[in-house]
């Protein structure tokens, strides 16, 4: 291996982990030109301007682990002519800048149990329920799949190496076709906290509920919470409301994707979830969702297809940011003009308006250099 660079971390306490983060870039043949570090982030990283890593993360998820370092999960895809990266991880201790840290699997520890990519991870912390491990769920599917399904893998830390757990659903289980994009969620207290499993792509959103200590088992019976104008939910609690996040319209179509995020809201996690105008959205299934409640779109000039949304995040200054991914308009493919979408990682920070509902500033990606989260990290 060549010489190698340095890496820059923050605390003491973090260099065996440090060592351990090699040492898996190692195993999985990953050597210097594979990594994508970058300077030491601080706490007087106060400005940034998307995309905040690149050249992709699609459909990602985020969680701060308990090495205080946000990790960040990716859907498979080929970076450059050679490398493909099944299920990317990186991660940032200030969401502003990230470097590249491992795959979440190798081509021998990819999920077999069904021949697809692994797509759409979502990362889930440690509880006491589920044994202190870092459960990562994921869609296993390919394109015009006629039997994708939901799968679930586990690791010691956040990084991996994970360990496939097996299947979790499918399309023929379930009862839904195209059962991909899941999202795992634990709600309540007490005897009422109970964990959550939505998921769907254009075929309706449905959620049942789900062991928390197995992370697999499902039980009761699975409600229909959307048509079939929707992909990619996403579920946040705020202001004693349940706030819905999906994707409708074409995500992966280069310079004529026309993704785009939408919001509603429910008084209880299984719905009914409603527009700003009231619309129940079980109503609405044209692919392109013309009376959701839009909440990011593309400008048509910097950036478009904006979706996919990751967890929200709250600062130490108490303002939430929302990580997704977008396509640039200059640069829309990876590789080869024709096929895969390149869909780099974007930030911008969810307001709160008057009257309850979230907003972005504008509406769509920000292309200017922006107020950055705030972190203490010293």
């Amino acid at each position: 291996m060549k010489h190698m660079k340095r890496i820059f971390i923050s605390a003491l306490g973090l260099i065996p982990i440090t060592l351990m983060l090699f040492a898996w870039a190692c195993t999985n043949n990953q050597n210097e030109e594979d990594l994508y570090w970058t300077d030491p982030p601080t706490s007087a990283d106060t400005i940034y301007q998307n995309p905040i890593f690149e050249p992709d993360l699609a459909d990602p998820s985020v969680i701060r682990a308990a090495d205080g370092w946000f990790y960040a999960y990716g859907t498979q895809n080929h970076w450059a002519h050679g490398i493909n990266r099944i299920t990317p991880i990186i991660r940032s201790r200030n969401l502003v800048k990230w470097e590249y840290v491992a795959d979440a699997f190798t081509p021998a520890s990819k999920p077999a149990w069904h021949n697809g990519g692994i797509w759409a991870p979502q990362i889930t912390p440690p509880t006491t329920e589920n044994g202190g491990m870092y459960y990562l769920y994921y869609s296993n599917s390919i394109w015009a799949d006629p039997n994708p399904g939901i799968g679930v893998a586990k690791s010691q830390y956040p990084y991996g190496p994970f360990e496939d757990v097996g299947k979790v659903l499918d399309s023929q289980s379930s009862g839904v076709p195209n059962s991909i994009d899941q999202f795992f969620i634990t709600s309540g207290s007490g005897r009422n906290k109970k964990s959550y499993l939505f998921w769907g792509s254009f075929r309706g959103l449905y959620v049942q509920e789900i062991s928390a200590s197995d992370m697999k088992t499902l039980s009761g019976k699975k409600i229909q919470i959307a048509g079939n104008g929707f992909e990619g939910v996403y579920i946040y609690e705020h202001g004693g409301k349940f706030w819905l996040f999906a994707s409708s319209n074409s995500c992966c179509e280069g310079p004529n994707t026309k993704y785009f995020l939408s919001v509603a809201c429910a008084d209880k996690i299984t719905g009914p979830y409603k527009t700003k105008d009231g619309i129940d959205i079980k109503t609405i299934n044209e692919f392109n969702a013309p009376n959701a409640t839009k909440f990011l779109v593309g400008d048509g000039t910097v950036w478009i297809g904006p979706g996919h949304n990751g967890e929200i995040i709250t600062d130490d200054k108490g303002r939430t940011f929302m990580l997704y991914h977008a396509v640039s308009v200059k640069n829309p493919w990876l590789i080869n003009e024709g096929g895969a979408t390149r869909r780099p990682l974007l930030m911008d920070e969810v307001h709160w308006g008057e009257d309850g509902w979230p907003y972005i500033e504008g509406g769509v990606p920000s292309s200017t250099k922006k107020t950055a989260p705030y972190f203490d990290l010293n």
